[in-house]
């Protein structure tokens, strides 16, 4: 299964997860601050309604070859500017949590259904705008599935609900998670842990 399929499968899978959601649940715990209906809402942003739009914006150079050029971007810049990034993050969570509003399980639905027509005629090779610079869109549509994969599982667990993620999503993600470990310095660390032989520190992650 190409990217393309791949995120049409985990975008669908996410719509179906929050209709399942409680609404008495959506004011409660998401993530670290965010409520649940703010983690929904950046999983939206992030995941779906950011897809058509960079679909909208061509980019003229190729400035990021792979899907862990992309996160590892985040490694190399200012601290300053990656706080300052994280911060415009919880706002649009905030926001977009909002727009979701009484009926948010029919709102991400249209949303998913946008972002999958979008990606179905789109070419794979063409050039998109995104956070890191251009990128083509077969390299830069892992990152979004990505960012469906893990925060279906982070909505899941906060509401206590199942979701059965597309095994290709999560293999796609996965490898993009060991790619990431690898070419920012964590690749031995994070295979010894993969392969039982030693433990991650509290808190590791490779984003």
């Amino acid at each position: 299964m190409g990217p393309q399929h791949t995120f049409a499968a985990t975008a669908h899978v996410f719509a179906d997860l929050v209709s399942t959601l409680p609404a008495d649940r959506l004011s409660g715990q998401g993530l670290d601050d965010w409520t649940l209906r703010d983690l929904v809402g950046h999983t939206v942003s992030a995941g779906l309604a950011g897809v058509a739009e960079a679909l909208g914006r061509p980019a003229t150079t190729e400035d990021i070859t792979t899907p862990e050029g992309y996160y590892a971007l985040a490694k190399t810049v200012d601290p300053a500017f990656y706080q300052a990034v994280v911060a415009r993050s919880t706002t649009d969570a905030l926001d977009w949590g909002a727009r979701l509003g009484d009926q948010p399980a029919g709102q991400v639905r249209r949303f998913a259904d946008r972002a999958v027509a979008a990606v179905d005629a789109a070419d794979p090779d063409a050039l998109v705008t995104t956070a890191a610079g251009g990128m083509r869109l077969a390299n830069w549509l892992p990152t979004r599935t990505f960012e469906l994969v893990v925060h279906s599982m982070d909505v899941a667990s906060a509401a206590d609900v199942r979701v059965d993620l597309p095994v290709d999503a999560l293999a796609e993600s996965a490898a993009l998670a060991a790619r990431l470990a690898a070419v920012t310095g964590s690749g031995q660390q994070v295979l010894l842990a993969l392969t039982g032989r030693r433990r991650l520190p509290a808190g590791f992650s490779v984003v």
